[in-house]
């Protein structure tokens, strides 16, 4: 991207100091893949696959026209939706502990192509088959059989044992993967039918806020550093999976982003299943938690989706779908999209490709500086000179620093730089990207002290940096990776004089 240089020469009368301060502007860039948390595309992972599934799947050769992609240059996250019994399938036995075994080696692949995961832990077997280790039940938890399947068991969520071994479990999950560098967030609930939040069976359908209250205060005492994640289900922890808002959900919900969650839902596109009281609880929460977004129909199997009460989806125009989903997700300002798995996944690439491109170019949230004022020339022990920047934000999201797993750790700083090394770096504590709401433009503000400087000849440089990693640069930032030096957004020189 061409950028250009506006000197302005500014006066001080403090110890006969001339400063000189240029702010250089920047242009946008739109089209490349930021690997950045919370945002961008979300790819699927079967939970019987193993590393090999990119070839063999497709995943490295996807069809666009008459060429081909790889998924993971277009996807941040790769999201396991997978059974306790397959982690854990004897009492103490964690697969994830075996570097040899099929999961190790699958999340390793993941984690070689600078990708993330991310989890959804289902412990009811209905329809899926035995998610519950059986170790469970051998210790006493009361639970019940799938009327299609007699053979497949699942255990009463709110059983004394049942609690017991899966708080073990989750403990156990949370010493290898309450890690922000390999994880991007974890579905923080996983009851009922396939996990989603709905159609759970109780041993005692009164104690449903009981267990609701016991499994979102598991989760937030057991991830810590991981965002946590809940289905704004309008049953949420109820027994059936349709009908009407129930009274309580609103209230569950908000319990638990109180407590750290943030939003996902797992029927976009579904205009029959996602109504207005999705919608209205999304709008109430924009820009104040981030939103994940699931499609609901699936193309390329069973559902008609060309049965939408919408009447927009044509039958064997799988693309109606995937534009259905993408403007659900834009009106949610949601921070993820899914391309879920196989089918699905192609379709995304074959028949909508221009929408995952434009996800990227226009959804979650694409921080740059569109401009930063700096000195050239300080004279060492002069009275402290003000730099700031402008920041925009070009993504219909957010970029969440505000939720309590992140806790404002991503800031603005500038840093001095002598033959490429970080010499000084001086932190906008007060900046807030939390804010940065598209349409609006940020400044950030912050005071050089030079004497605390050797003189010497630097170079000016800016970054969004982790405090808690020394202020290292953390968010890659929406500008032409030319101009980027190990984070580092270069601007001009400067003198200590």
């Amino acid at each position: 991207m061409r950028y250009k240089l506006f000197a302005i020469l500014l006066m001080a009368a403090c110890h006969t100091l001339q400063a000189k301060m240029v702010t250089t502007t920047f242009l946008p860039d739109s089209t490349r893949v930021l690997r950045n948390p919370l945002n961008g595309w979300v790819m699927y992972i079967g939970r019987t696959w193993d590393e090999n599934f990119w070839d063999k799947m497709g995943y490295d050769k996807m069809s666009v026209g008459d060429s081909v992609v790889r998924v993971s240059d277009y996807a941040n996250t790769c999201y396991v939706r997978t059974s306790w019994s397959s982690l854990e399938p004897e009492e103490g036995q964690y697969a994830w502990q075996n570097p040899d075994s099929r999961i190790s080696r699958l999340f390793q692949s993941v984690l070689d192509r600078n990708m993330k995961l991310a989890f959804r832990i289902v412990v009811d077997s209905r329809d899926q088959g035995q998610n519950t280790p059986l170790y469970v039940k051998e210790a006493g938890a009361c639970g019940f059989q799938d009327p299609n399947n007699p053979s497949v068991w699942s255990p009463y969520p709110d059983d004394p044992v049942f609690q017991e071994k899966y708080a073990k479990f989750l403990k156990a999950l949370a010493t290898a993967f309450n890690d922000p560098d390999k994880v991007d967030f974890i579905d923080a609930y996983g009851l009922g039918k396939w996990g989603e939040a709905h159609g759970v069976k109780y041993g005692d359908y009164s104690n449903k806020e009981k267990v609701f209250n016991w499994i979102t205060d598991l989760y937030t005492k057991t991830f810590t550093k991981i965002p946590l994640i809940i289905n704004y289900h309008r049953l949420v922890g109820d027994t059936i999976s349709w009908s009407a808002p129930h009274e309580r959900s609103q209230a569950l919900l908000e319990g638990a982003i109180n407590k750290g969650y943030s939003l996902r839902h797992d029927a976009f596109g579904m205009t029959g299943y996602y109504e207005k009281w999705e919608k209205d609880f999304a709008e109430k929460w924009n820009f104040r938690r981030p939103i994940i977004m699931e499609g609901g129909w699936i193309t390329g199997a069973h559902h008609r989706y060309w049965r939408d009460p919408s009447g927009k989806y044509r039958e064997g125009h799988p693309e109606d779908v995937r534009l259905g989903e993408y403007l659900d997700a834009k009106e949610a300002h949601v921070n993820m999209m899914d391309l879920r798995v196989n089918d699905e996944t192609r379709s995304w690439f074959a028949t909508s490709f221009d929408l995952v491109k434009r996800f990227v170019a226009e959804g979650g949230y694409r921080l740059y500086p569109s401009s930063v004022t700096v000195p050239d020339r300080v004279k060492a022990g002069a009275k402290d000179v003000t730099i700031s920047s402008v920041w925009t934000n070009m993504g219909w999201g957010y970029c969440p620093t505000n939720i309590p797993q992140w806790n404002q750790k991503y800031k603005v700083a500038y840093a001095l730089l002598q033959d490429g090394e970080v010499k000084a770096v001086l932190l906008d504590e007060k900046s807030n990207l939390s804010l940065w709401e598209k349409g609006h433009f940020s400044t950030s503000k912050v005071t050089l002290c030079s004497k605390e400087l050797k003189k010497g000849v630097y170079q000016w440089a800016v970054a969004l940096v982790d405090v808690t990693k020394e202020n290292r640069p953390a968010l890659e930032i929406a500008v032409d990776k030319s101009l980027l030096h190990n984070g580092w957004l270069i601007l001009n020189n400067v003198s200590i004089h």
